[in-house]
């Protein structure tokens, strides 16, 4: 991992990418954050900063958080802060009841169904459990009745 790392130098292209012979020289790994066609590499060194200092211990006010940010291999639930209505919407009752168990279950079920409906391909390369698959039929079913 690369927050294990002592330290990292990031090179950004611009434009159409660094020379080869330097990155055959000078460079031990490529890193990629995905599909996309930028005109420099500040916005992904960025990205791979942010998402690597928050794995280095003390970074974090709590560690925990992110080990507990989201669902392995699952897009993160929904977010809801103060205030409690905001234009007109509140956010889900059971998320205000207390209930740390019940709590949890909605993270999850909501996790599931974003990233049924934004990211499927995460449920094919990384397959749901028994628990998990549970969930996605009742979401399943919600969506066809709505």
């Amino acid at each position: 991992s690369l927050a294990k790392l002592e330290r990292i130098i990031l090179v950004c292209g611009r434009y159409a990418g660094i020379d080869q012979r330097a990155i055959n020289r000078l460079i031990d790994e490529e890193l990629s954050i995905g599909d996309y066609v930028l005109s420099g590499g500040e916005i992904p060194a960025l990205a791979v900063m942010e998402s690597v200092s928050r794995l280095v211990p003390g970074v974090l006010g709590n560690q925990d958080s992110a080990a507990c940010d989201s669902f392995p291999q699952r897009l993160e639930f929904n977010q809801f802060t103060r205030p409690r209505i905001f234009l007109d919407e509140e956010p889900p009752q059971v998320l205000l009841s207390g209930d740390h168990r019940k709590i949890q279950e909605q993270r999850q079920k909501e996790s599931l169904r974003k990233t049924l409906l934004r990211r499927p391909d995460l449920l094919l390369s990384y397959p749901p459990d028994e628990n998990e698959e549970r969930i996605l039929r009742e979401i399943k079913k919600e969506l066809v009745q709505n």
